[in-house]
């Protein structure tokens, strides 16, 4: 029998880069166990509606709000046609003023005074003062937004008004400027401010000093902005400007998750602000306007906990529901959302008040060289086990493997570099682990059968240490790609698929070095792998093997679509409702590849072998639980999932997958024999 030997410099240098990828994971680990704060936040003109449909004043919601754990209110810049319903001011077109008064149904003598004076011209608005102290207010907006050309000022008999050079429809919807007054009733009702400004058209460094006047009006209450619209304040010129000026004040910015839970809402110079500013950043999540009605209460509480507490979410945006719950107003549903979440996030030990941000973080360049010489040394190892290379053959791949991938990283950041080794580390070690098995199984296991009792010890034994060599990849995935953008998701792992595919059709190559698959090719021959890879050519087309070739692809194409980040393929609701369950009874919910596939069939994988079956049942087995291990190692390609939660969600789906083994184990063992005390007991045909 052909012995494949695993060169020890090569699994020494793959040690070195796991230790390397620990210290990592440490560092990441403490980052991470301190930025764990989430800020609940709800709209300000929401609540406020709440109440005026509740009948109830408004400071009664407010206390009942903070009282059930909300942190933040969000406030948007004004309006005219907010200030107006308000009454601050009002806001007339001009059109409908002369077209009144030459209709003889303008009765207001100082209306009229004011069109018979000549100074309305179609096309404008007339802004009028209401005797409050915020007109000075709306005029700097207005000038800010307009300019002060198409503005003109008056103050007659002590009435103050504005003549604006704008269509009236657009510019009473037009956003103004942050409302002082609604930041300051938040900040005396203990809460804090997410203020919601938009940019300016040609954004000058006045216009950004003005936004932040104004914040500074209500003290320190403003401790984060998630501006409104598809540009941040400042681009494209004065995004520095407004850096300085946050970090400055220590306030932080909120990135709203994209809908599919891949990165963000892009923003026209969101991730350039971000860097500016030092990674101050929030993942905020909000439920989708058309999603939220369909969701009851409780269901949009556990979205909200779950992305907290597995993708890093620090700020939840909860919207007001529509319609209230059974025997509640808006305000009393509200109320229990917002409690809702506050007590779902406190029972998994999630602290809520101001949002935390991650310190910004970048491992240093000679630790991810020892990684990416570990996962070079993994690929030369491969290899080598696969088709036995010359040592001298095997020294040249590493050396030059290393430098191509190990010099860029002293030289900037290095993405594409660290992404490959991210790619080859989740592809590389699965089969390896599998490899390493394969040949535990060809010198271990028994010829003439096995009792169950020893399948259930060597199998169990196996998948432990199967685990054990695929988790050195999901380490190393872990570490190479541990800094701030990363984890805040501003960057994200490329591949994921590739990642499901590669290992299974690399496995199926090694299966064929170590086994025989098919008749007529020597299994210990590894010179003879490419004939065994067009042997399979020449396999006889018989209906069955086409019908079972479809099915397969069949199952290959449910299993991509599943994978990756935006799968194709739509999730049973059987099979949501057993993630809920395990989301809501476990720490961390285990991957259905892992423990209702890829595991359990890696203990069928050693009864297909003791008690010998078809080999290509064995085959199918081993295949089936590369699938788990591929799955684990891709679990911490998700860096907006904290370090510690990925590890505890693979251990969770190996006890999980491992039991049902087990009882997978003993089913078929009790069928096989029945099968054999039936067949005793039939009678022959003689």
């Amino acid at each position: 029998m052909l012995v494949f030997r695993y060169n020890r410099i090569l699994v020494a240098l793959i040690a070195l880069g796991l230790a390397a990828a620990l210290a990592v994971c440490w560092q990441r680990y403490n980052i991470e166990r301190v930025n764990t704060q989430v800020e609940i936040v709800s709209d300000y003109e929401e609540i406020v509606e709440m109440a005026r449909i509740d009948g109830i004043p408004l400071q009664a919601a407010l206390r009942q709000l903070k009282a059930a754990g909300l942190t933040s209110l969000a406030i948007y810049e004004t309006t005219l046609e907010k200030l107006a319903a308000e009454g601050v001011v009002t806001a007339v077109s001009t059109t409908q003023m002369l077209h009144s008064y030459h209709a003889g149904t303008l009765s207001n003598w100082w209306w009229r005074n004011e069109v018979e004076s000549g100074r309305l011209a179609a096309g404008q608005v007339y802004v009028l003062d209401r005797e409050t102290d915020r007109f000075a207010e709306v005029q700097s907006d207005l000038e800010r937004r307009v300019g002060k050309h198409r503005i003109k000022y008056f103050n007659e008999g002590g009435r103050r008004f504005l003549i604006v050079d704008a269509p009236f429809e657009s510019l009473i919807k037009w956003n103004l400027g942050l409302p002082v007054a609604e930041m300051q009733t938040a900040a005396s009702n203990g809460f804090l401010v997410l203020a919601r400004p938009t940019n300016y058209l040609k954004v000058t460094p006045d216009d950004v000093k003005a936004v932040f006047e104004r914040i500074d009006s209500v003290g320190s209450a403003v401790t984060g902005l998630y501006f409104v619209g598809e540009e941040v304040l400042g681009f494209p010129n004065q995004l520095p400007l407004v850096a300085a000026e946050m970090n400055k004040r220590g306030i932080s910015l909120g990135m709203l998750e994209h809908y599919t839970q891949l990165q963000f809402n892009m923003q026209e110079g969101m991730f350039e602000l971000a860097r500016l500013s030092g990674y101050s950043v929030a993942r905020l999540h909000q439920l989708l306007k058309v999603e939220q009605p369909k969701l009851s209460v409780q269901e949009a509480v556990h979205r909200q906990v779950l992305g907290s507490r597995v993708r890093n979410i620090r700020m939840q945006y909860l919207k007001m529901y529509q319609r209230p719950l059974p025997g509640k107003n808006l305000t009393e549903t509200h109320v229990a959302y917002v409690s809702g979440v506050k007590q779902g996030l406190e029972s998994f030990g999630v602290p809520t008040g101001p949002a935390t941000v991650f310190a910004t973080y970048r491992p240093h360049p000679f630790l991810l060289l020892l990684i990416t010489i570990g996962m070079v040394a993994a690929a030369v190892l491969l290899v080598s086990v696969a088709v036995p290379l010359p040592r001298r053959v095997q020294y040249s791949l590493l050396v030059f493997g290393s430098l191509a991938l190990g010099a860029p990283l002293f030289f900037g950041r290095a993405i594409l570099v660290r992404q490959v080794t991210a790619l080859g580390s989740a592809v590389l070690f699965p089969v390896l682990a599998m490899t390493w098995q394969l040949d535990c199984w060809r010198s271990s296991a028994p010829r003439g059968g096995a009792p169950v009792w020893r399948i259930l010890r060597d199998g169990l034994a196996g998948i432990s240490r199967t685990f054990l060599i695929s988790l050195v990849g999901g380490v190393y995935l872990a570490a190479v790609l541990a800094d701030t953008e990363f984890l805040l998701e501003m960057e994200i792992f490329r591949g994921v698929k590739l990642t499901f595919v590669l290992p299974l059709l690399l496995i199926s190559i090694v299966y064929l070095t170590r086994f025989n698959l098919f008749p007529g090719v020597d299994a210990d021959d590894s010179r003879h792998l490419w004939a065994k890879l067009l042997h399979v050519l020449d396999y006889p087309a018989y209906i069955k093997t086409l019908l079972a070739f479809g099915a397969a692809a069949a199952v290959a194409y449910v299993f991509v679509g599943r994978s990756g980040h935006s799968a194709g393929v739509p999730v049973p609701d059987v099979e949501i409702k057993l993630r809920r369950f395990l989301e809501v009874t476990m720490y961390a919910r285990p991957r259905e590849k892992e423990f209702l596939i890829g595991h359990p069939a890696f203990l069928m994988a050693v009864m297909a072998l003791y008690r010998n079956w078809p080999r290509f049942f064995h085959f199918a087995f081993v295949v089936a639980a590369t699938i788990a291990q591929g799955s684990l190692v891709e679990t911490f390609a998700h860096m907006r999932t904290p370090f510690l939660m990925s590890l505890i969600r693979g251990a969770n789906g190996l006890l999980l997958g491992a039991l049902l083994g087990v009882a997978a184990v003993l089913v078929f063992h009790w069928l096989q024999s029945l099968t054999f005390v039936l067949g005793r007991r039939l009678p022959s045909d003689e």
